[in-house]
């Protein structure tokens, strides 16, 4: 009898699911949404963000193929947890040697100018508005064909370790600029091998 009872109670409860009697409530079952930040947010014009210049790598090392760069957004610039995004701009002749991300992905924006992006084993021609998706793992360069700077955004998910690069290559514009001793360059690249390897003719 008490089974019966229980059973009934049960198949009656199930009926009334559906209008919003007998279920969980909202402390049992918190709304899954976005997390919320304290970030503003930023407006930034094509010079304005956290200006930096490169430190001079030793003499045996392949320069890159800007001195400078702009950090638009990371957590430190914006607050984001999600993105990096840089920009700089390429002389012409000068390249973006070729370089793999072993755990990210990345995209560049090419804003203006033209060049030739080599991206695994496919070489193509690029212009204003190109877009480049970058695999981790995935071989890329991109050199300045043209007769002008080839300017370019790049995006990173999950900032913490890309942003630390940067920051640790770089300085702020304006502040004194200490080249990379031979021992410090090549501790720098051995603790950033996560984020970014050089092909064997740009070590």
């Amino acid at each position: 009898m008490r089974l019966l009872v229980l059973l009934l109670f049960v198949g009656f409860a199930s009926l009334l699911v559906p209008f919003g009697i007998f279920t969980a409530s909202d402390a049992e079952c918190p709304a899954q949404g976005p997390p919320a930040s304290n970030a503003p947010g930023l407006i930034l014009q094509q010079p304005e963000g956290d200006r930096r210049v490169r430190r001079p790598w030793p003499g045996s090392v392949a320069r890159m193929a800007t001195s400078s760069m702009i950090i638009k957004v990371d957590e430190r610039n914006g607050g984001s947890t999600d993105f990096f995004v840089g920009y700089e701009e390429i002389a012409p002749g000068n390249a973006i040697p070729a370089h793999l991300h072993p755990e990210y992905d990345e995209i560049l924006i090419v804003h203006e100018g033209k060049g030739l992006a080599l991206l695994g084993s496919e070489e193509r021609a690029v212009t204003a508005g190109a877009l480049i998706y970058i695999p981790p793992n995935t071989r890329v360069s991109l050199k300045n064909t043209g007769s002008r700077s080839l300017s370019l955004f790049f995006i990173f998910p999950k900032p913490e370790m890309v942003s630390e690069y940067y920051r640790e290559l770089t300085v702020k514009e304006g502040e004194r600029l200490v080249p990379f001793s031979a021992e410090e360059f090549a501790a720098f690249r051995a603790r950033h091998r996560g984020h970014i390897v050089f092909a064997a003719a740009s070590n």
